[in-house]
């Protein structure tokens, strides 16, 4: 018997199995697909915050001119709405292929033992986990016990429960990695976000709002997303290409060369799961997107230590500690009551957000890069603490426009609820 099955083959499978098996248990991962098969995402990440887990050179790309747009984008090019918020911090794309080597090489050092199958029944008897699965070379199912079974199979979680809580939205982006007519953005520059809609007819304006994240890789190849923040349902694949094309166009571009198109869609506000259930989840599977920005990457680099040496340090202290008790240990260090009202007041956030107008967003997003940078970057990356998140909360308040004060204001549909959640998560 192992101690801890791992279910899962991406990033979040990866990183909280190396720092398990780092701390001295016996770890397996489970996974339907091959944990060496590249990724298909890209996965970005603010320069401080992977210079601060001391990771830089697991970055491909690397900028410091770093913008977004959140203007009329006027045709008159001296209108000064149309000029871009330099955002004055280094933003960084991950080496996939290297990510992925950094975490399986730490696995291998530290004995993970790989299993290829689909994971199909989980069971609790004597204290102890029951995964039954589908091997990938077997007509019968097999099955491996362990003391704790950690979900990392992504947000359509094959174990863990989570309350039902209305609509899910996500996030959609349709993206290309290619050659163009003509440069996408400028020469070295990052964009974050671009809201200029002058390209779309007042009639398409009322749609959904839709952004461009975009970035020049060098050597004449450039990234060009268009994304939807969040939405439920979400804005299909289809509309988001017929967007860029016409953003690309509208600038007189065209694309060229395509090399990778990117198709994104993940939830951003997800339920946090039953945190008394006897299995653990890591990743989407626990609903650690960011739901303001949509980051995942750093929080698992800075989370999964603290993880697994909470199960670690439970099972030293208990070794006969049961499934259930060492989850408790696991969700405890995961998600404490600070984090869990953090989420909620993102929840809320996010809320709002999904109702505001494409106008409203762009006010809303030129006052929150207005406030002090490190209050914006902290609220991003989640590394405010409860005050400091609030603080930075009021403080947008205080200078935002009316327009976005008044769609703060007023609470619609499930928002009171969300709101009310930040006392007792």
């Amino acid at each position: 018997m192992i101690d801890v099955l791992v279910v899962g083959a991406g990033p979040a499978a990866l990183a909280i199995a190396a720092e398990l098996a780092e701390q001295g248990l016996a770890v397996a991962v489970l996974a339907a697909t091959d944990p060496r098969e590249l990724w298909p995402n890209t996965y970005g990440i603010w320069g401080d915050e992977v210079d601060a887990l001391g990771l830089g050179h697991l970055l491909e790309h690397r900028w410091s001119d770093t913008c977004s747009y959140f203007g009329s984008g006027s045709s008159d090019p001296a209108d000064p709405a149309d000029s871009p918020t330099r955002h004055g911090r280094d933003y960084g794309l991950f080496d996939k292929t290297r990510l992925q080597k950094f975490w399986l090489e730490r696995c291998e050092a530290a004995g993970v033992q790989w299993l290829r199958g689909q994971a199909q029944e989980l069971s609790h008897g004597s204290g102890r986990s029951q995964v039954r699965y589908a091997p990938a070379r077997a007509a019968d199912l097999a099955v491996i016990e362990a003391r704790l079974v950690v979900d990392a199979s992504g947000h359509k979680a094959v174990f863990v429960q989570r309350p039902e809580r209305g609509p899910v939205a996500g996030q959609a982006a349709y993206g290309v990695v290619g050659r163009f007519t003509a440069p996408p953005v400028q020469s070295g520059q990052f964009v974050l976000m671009d809201y200029r809609a002058d390209h779309l007819s007042e009639a398409e304006r009322q749609e959904p709002p839709t952004f461009l994240y975009a970035m020049d890789l060098g050597q004449g190849r450039f990234f060009v997303e268009e994304t939807s923040l969040a939405l439920a349902p979400p804005v299909p694949y289809a509309k988001l290409k017929q967007r860029l094309e016409r953003r690309l166009a509208h600038r007189g571009v065209a694309i060229e060369q395509v090399e990778h198109e990117e198709f994104c869609l993940f939830p951003m506000n997800l339920p946090l799961p039953d945190l008394d259930q006897p299995v653990l989840a890591f990743g989407g599977a626990a609903a650690m997107v960011h739901p303001a920005s949509g980051y995942m990457l750093g929080a698992l680099l800075r989370r999964a230590p603290v993880l697994a040496a909470a199960v670690a340090a439970r099972l030293r202290a208990e070794p006969a500690a049961d499934s259930l008790q060492l989850a408790a240990a696991g969700w405890q260090a995961l998600w404490p009551p600070e984090l869990r009202r953090k989420h909620a007041l993102y929840q809320f956030g996010l809320e709002k957000l999904m109702r505001f107008s494409e106008p409203q967003l762009r006010s809303h997003f030129t006052s929150f890069f207005s406030l002090p940078s490190a209050q914006w970057y902290g609220f991003l990356t989640n590394t405010l603490s409860l005050g400091e998140l609030l603080a930075a909360m009021v403080a947008l308040f205080a200078t935002a426009p009316w327009s976005v004060r008044w769609g703060l204001m007023g609470m619609r549909g499930r928002e009171l609820q969300l709101g009310l959640r930040m006392l007792a998560p």
